[in-house]
Order: C-alpha cells, then structure tokens, then sequence
C-alpha cells in the first residue's frame, strides 16, 4: 500500500495549518489541533506496515510527506519527525528480522505517539554514547537516571525511546542499553522552550528519575561507540534524512513565497517587476538550484536503506556497507546548510518588507536555522569524512617520495 504525500496532506488541511502556524510560533505553543487532524488522518501508523495495522508506507514515501508538511507548518513537522524516527527505525530493523521492535511498531498501530529522547548536554557522541545512567532490575527490566535535552513532542508524547550507559558493564567494554519509557512521575518534562525558531516544536528538557524501561520493552544493547546494530543504523538514518526533508521542505516553501514576491513586487528605479530583474532571478534560480540538488541526494539515499531492509531494491540501490553513516550525515549537512542559504536568498530577493513578524518568510528564515544545532553538526561531519579520508589523527603515514 503506497501513501502519497498529496493523499495524506491535501491542500485545504495544509492551509489550515499554515494558518495555525503563524499563532502558535507568536504564542510558542504546541499545534494540538495539527496532532488530532494528523492522528485523524493516520499519521502516527504510516510507517507501520499493513500486516500489523498501519499505512505501509515506505521510508522514502516518508521524505516526501515530511517536506510538505514543512511547507505549510516546519515545526509541526519536526515535532512529528521523532515519533516518524523511531517509528521508521523500528520499521527498518522489523524488516531485518529484530523481534523486539515490535512494541513499537504494534503500539504505533494503536495510535500511540513516540517521543525520542537521546540529545544529552555535552554528548557529542549522541547515539554513540550517553551520560544517563542505566541500572539493571531483578525482573530484566532497566531504570534509566539522566537528562535529555531537545526532547519534541514533550507535552503530548505517550512513550519515549531513550538509552543509557550500562552500570554493571566493564570500563573494558562499556555498552549502551536502548528501551521504551512509559510517562510517570518518574519523567520530568520542563517548561523550557522558549527558542528563536521551531516554537511549536515544544523541545522541552526530560528529566529521568530511575525512569522504568520494561523488560518486553528492552529494544537492544550495543557497545559503545559506532556500530551498525539494525535498530540503532535505522534511527540514525531515519533522523538525518527526515530532518532533511522537514527543512528542504522549508526551504520549498520560502522559494514558492519568494516566487510569487517577485511575480508583483516593482522596481521604482528600473520600472519593472522584481520577476524581470536579473539580480532577483539569479538569487532565486540559486536557492532553487540548491534545494533540487538536495531533494535527489536524500531520496537516492533513502531509497537504497529502503532497499537494504526489504532486499528488494530496484534499479541503481546501492549497499553503502562502511559508508552508511558517512552518506546519512552529509546528506543531512548539505540539506539543511543549502536550506539556510536558500531562505537567505530568497529573503534578500523579497525586501525590506519581510523582515516584519507578520511575514511568513520572517518566520521561515527563523525556523531553518534550527537545522544546524541538530546532529550531525558541521564539526563532526567534517570530521567523520576526514577520519575516512586520513586516519586518524597521528596514525603512521606513508613516506613521500623522495
């Protein structure tokens, strides 16, 4: 069964939301309105697939969804990204053959909505890593004591996917334990978000008390450090490509506004439309050039983890082995760096007059920068490609030539 982004989000509902946008990033509240149309709708069971009750849709009909979600409400769209993650995370190693991923994917059939709570303060490592602590139980289960940061969804969620460092392992092989929270009073969500961008988000801070994971909600236990467990490569490459679609998507929508500026807006100067201006050409055909670029990179990468889950790849899908990550965080960089600069563009082909609140691309330009503080940052994606291209820093190089 295939969802199209137009069947799930027609143009009527996305105006609405457009409107609501605007009120809730004035007042920095949470679009619950947009939720109930959205849970309506099926949005929480579109990457569930059909046999266990959901849309069936694929990770890369996700992309497109997610971008024109953001055209009309970015950060109702990165809200509704988390709980996409871990569904599409779940999804990908359901297809792997992973059976303790289906808590997730059956409570997502039920309409239950999935926050994501790996961000922590200082943890450059993310998924790699964490500074929460996570303490064996005499049933098998776990509790998890830490705090997570950026946490959307935070006054809607029903459970959270969260991980934590091992207790009991050694320092000489330290690992990380990865399970699904319920909300008790042992999760403390603060009142916190009060950000330039993304207000709608609500990205609160989530405090874990000896916070319960379940033993039949136990996901999986890595070691610490990079690795390709199913579970853990399907969040990493779900978040780095959704969060590049919420903000091309963005990206699309200020072109689309900078289009129609420049279609009636005149020079007094030169007696013409900004439309025949070849300054204002230039910066728009610029944004728009970019955001194409970024359009094919996500979809083609998307496709090929598509096709590594279901080994039904068509065509052109490609394997990527040690380069997964590598693909999933440039891909990311690019996107949202080329959705920043293409806002930028379109705000300097568009006029004084959009730098008022009331202007939709105001907005926009606020919303997109968001995309640089989420992982991978530029730091450690220059990084990473710099490892795989020299080592690391002070291996043994080879003799020059003499």
């Amino acid at each position: 069964m295939s969802t199209t982004a137009e069947d799930l989000l027609p143009d009527s509902l996305l105006e609405t939301f457009r409107e609501r946008a605007v009120v809730h990033d004035r007042e920095n509240t949470f679009p619950m309105d947009d939720l109930a149309d959205l849970r309506e709708r099926g949005y929480l069971r579109l990457l569930v697939p059909t046999e266990l009750g959901g849309l069936g849709s694929s990770l890369l009909e996700a992309t497109r969804i997610q971008r024109r979600l953001a055209q009309a409400a970015p950060a109702t769209a990165l809200s509704m990204n988390m709980h996409l993650v871990v569904t599409g995370a779940a999804l990908h190693a359901h297809r792997l053959g992973v059976d303790s991923v289906r808590t997730i994917l059956d409570a997502a059939a039920a309409e239950k909505l999935f926050a994501f709570g790996i961000s922590e303060a200082g943890n450059d490592a993310m998924l790699f890593d964490s500074s929460t602590r996570a303490e064996q139980q005499e049933d098998g289960g776990f509790q998890l004591t830490g705090t997570k940061i950026f946490t959307s969804l935070a006054p809607v969620w029903d459970r959270m996917v969260a991980h934590g460092r091992l207790a009991e392992a050694s320092e000489a092989d330290p690992r990380l334990l990865f399970g699904v929270l319920e909300r008790t009073e042992a999760v403390e969500v603060l009142d916190d978000w009060d950000t330039h961008g993304m207000r709608a988000s609500q990205s609160c801070t989530t405090r874990l008390h000896s916070a319960q994971v379940a033993a039949d909600r136990v996901l999986t236990s890595t070691p610490v450090g990079p690795n390709q467990d199913p579970f853990v490569m399907g969040i990493f490459g779900a978040f780095e490509l959704l969060i590049a679609s919420v903000y091309t998507g963005t990206a699309e929508r200020a072109i689309t506004v900078g289009t129609r500026i420049a279609s009636t807006r005149r020079s007094a100067t030169k007696d013409i439309v900004h439309a025949d201006d070849p300054d204002i050409r230039w910066r728009l055909a610029d944004a728009a050039i970019g955001v194409d670029g970024t359009i094919l990179q996500i979809e083609k990468v998307m496709a090929d983890l598509d096709a590594l889950g279901t080994g039904e790849g068509g065509p052109g899908t490609v394997d990527h082995g040690p380069r997964w990550f590598l693909h999933f965080s440039g891909v990311k960089s690019r996107a949202t760096e080329t959705a920043i600069h293409a806002v930028d563009q379109v705000l300097r082909a568009s006029g004084g007059s959009q730098y008022f609140r009331r202007s939709e691309l105001e907005r926009l330009s606020r919303d997109v920068r968001a995309g640089m503080y989420h992982p991978s940052d530029e730091e450690s994606v220059h990084a990473s490609y710099a490892k795989a291209l020299l080592g690391e820093i002070g291996a043994p190089r080879p003799a020059l030539p003499q």
